[in-house]
């Protein structure tokens, strides 16, 4: 339809002319019985003549013919080629090849220098080499025959002379120990020197020791067993409503009183209540440095620890 301004819709649109459409008028063909492919049964078709297979005769090729790289070029010998090289390496030689002068030869067991270029080592000869004469050194000195005996028992049988007899008591060490002893009682006066007020450690290397006497063994009693079982004098007594079945008769009422008891009376001094005492008592402590002291000299280190003071 023309359109104000003089353009129609396909000028308008860009197109020359309207599409056609190229089904109208066509018979309806079903899809299920339409060929495959329609153009290949008519008219003439395109026969390539089969597949080839690759040979080295012309039909294995593209081309009718074979094509040669180089046209004209002249034939060359290969044969002839290889001998003129074979010269010139010939030429090179200065003399005759080397030719051995027997086949190589085969060892024939092992340890054996046959077919080696070098030989046998006179080193690792097997034959004995030359020594000096053996000279038999001269024979001991004998100034008298050896004594019989081994020295145990025997008399006159050792080196040095036979020591003399000495009396020995039986007990001389116990009883020069006994002597001792009292020599040495008798020149102390009194008894150890023991001071109440020496300075001792934090704790006793022993806690259990204890400086008073120990009380005298208790001896365990020992109760005489009865060689004759008890035997009741009557059959036990059964329990009834009026306590007969009892031991000791029924206890007659006796009236208490609600009075207050009176403060039952201290008899042994065991019976007393523990009061402990009023806190540590003061000692003497030793010094910051007396105790660096003894914990840098020990027994171990004292003889070195003494020396580098020194």
């Amino acid at each position: 339809m023309p359109v104000e301004g003089g353009k129609s819709d396909m000028e308008r649109i860009g197109l020359f002319s309207e599409m056609e459409y190229i089904t109208v008028g066509d018979k309806y063909v079903s899809p299920f019985n339409r060929p495959f492919n329609e153009a290949a049964s008519k008219n003439r078709q395109m026969l390539p003549g089969g597949s080839k297979e690759m040979s080295s005769l012309q039909p294995g090729y593209f081309d009718s013919h074979f094509v040669r790289i180089f046209e004209g070029e002249g034939y060359v010998n290969l044969n002839q080629v290889r001998r003129r090289h074979m010269m010139e390496e010939a030429k090179k030689n200065l003399s005759k090849a080397f030719l051995p002068s027997s086949g190589d030869k085969k060892p024939c067991g092992l340890g054996s220098y046959y077919g080696t270029i070098g030989g046998p080592v006179p080193f690792f000869s097997t034959q004995p080499r030359p020594r000096e004469t053996y000279q038999a050194p001269g024979k001991n000195l004998y100034t008298s025959p050896g004594k019989k005996g081994t020295g145990y028992g025997y008399a006159n049988v050792t080196i040095g002379k036979q020591l003399p007899h000495s009396a020995d008591f039986y007990d001389a060490p116990k009883l020069n120990y006994k002597t001792e002893n009292e020599t040495h009682h008798r020149l102390v006066k009194g008894s150890p020197f023991k001071l109440n007020l020496y300075p001792r450690e934090y704790f006793d290397s022993n806690p259990y020791f204890s400086e008073k006497p120990l009380p005298p063994i208790r001896k365990a009693e020992k109760k005489e067993a009865l060689a004759v079982p008890f035997k009741p004098s009557a059959p036990g007594k059964k329990a009834g409503g009026l306590k007969a079945g009892t031991f000791d008769p029924y206890p007659s009422h006796s009236s208490d009183p609600y009075t207050a008891k009176p403060a039952h009376p201290i008899s042994h001094a065991s019976d007393r209540i523990f009061h402990p005492p009023n806190g540590p008592k003061s000692r003497p402590t030793t010094s910051i440095m007396t105790l660096n002291v003894k914990r840098a000299l020990n027994m171990k280190n004292y003889k070195t620890s003494s020396v580098q003071s020194y």
